[in-house]
């Protein structure tokens, strides 16, 4: 992980837009919708409002009145994975989707207009992560950053930095992507601001999650929201530990959507 990049433009303001291949927003697709609300209330002190109609059950959260992440809920009869997706911002939803494809990857959703808000599409890059492309419209995506509650940075655990580099590279036009000298991490900057990580693991990867992107959430204290996730019913998957970037640790929630927490240096 690396330090966290927010938009390039002026989050909050009213014609704030996110410049293509940032990470502009993150949802979550859960089974209980009403659960996992309840969770994110208590773990973050989100409230909730109704999404667009056709993405069917979908609440935005909200902190403080603004938009910081998604949730929706899966129909019984799809049997996928929990978890939290980020999404990208593109100008050209459909271009960004034709590109996906060409470049060895999937489009598993869309692209389809979310009422007035967007236009979105789904896709997986070739080692099979889930991501999101966004084309905001009147939603550009997560109004709020750098407060707890808040998304704070996105990373792709993979088993090779460099075979999956090229993908986003070419789907997303980052540019000046730069290798870490002492382990398998590429960081994605954009106009030279760094937006997301991509780790490379190699066998160390959970062979039942396989490529994922996983979210991080800023919190006041690590240690302390730890404890609250197991109280609250969730696991604790990795324990706190400190980094040059503050103290993290990897969580679950109830449903088993793995996400991270982070606590800023002091």
């Amino acid at each position: 992980m690396t330090e966290a990049g927010g938009s390039a433009g002026p989050i909050g303001a009213a014609d704030a837009r996110y410049a293509p291949g940032t990470p502009c927003w993150v949802s979550l697709m859960a089974h209980g919708l009403t659960g996992t609300q309840e969770f994110y209330a208590e773990l973050f002190g989100w409230e909730f409002r109704p999404g667009p109609p056709q993405l069917g059950p979908y609440v935005r959260a909200l902190l403080d009145g603004q938009e910081v992440a998604g949730i929706g809920q899966l129909s019984p009869d799809r049997h996928l994975p929990v978890a939290w997706t980020p999404y990208f911002a593109s100008d050209d939803v459909d271009r960004t989707a034709e590109t996906v494809r060409l470049c060895g990857g999937t489009i598993g959703v869309g692209p389809l207009d979310a009422s007035d808000a967007g236009r979105l599409a789904i896709g997986s890059d070739p080692s099979g992560a889930v991501f999101g492309v966004w084309q905001g419209a009147a939603h550009v995506g997560t109004t709020l950053t750098g407060v707890p509650g808040t998304p704070a940075w996105n990373e792709l655990t993979t088993y090779e930095a460099a075979s999956v580099r090229k993908f986003y590279e070419t789907v997303f036009g980052f540019e000046d992507t730069v290798s870490s000298a002492d382990f398998d991490y590429v960081t994605l900057r954009v106009a030279g601001h760094p937006v997301a990580g991509i780790h490379g693991v190699g066998t160390e990867l959970p062979r039942d999650r396989g490529p994922h992107w996983t979210t991080y959430f800023e919190v006041a204290d690590t240690d302390a929201a730890l404890a609250l996730v197991a109280a609250l019913g969730g696991r604790v998957l990795e324990p706190a530990r400190d980094s040059g970037h503050g103290r993290v640790a990897t969580v679950a929630d109830p449903e088993g959507a793995c996400f991270s927490l982070i606590q800023g240096p002091r």
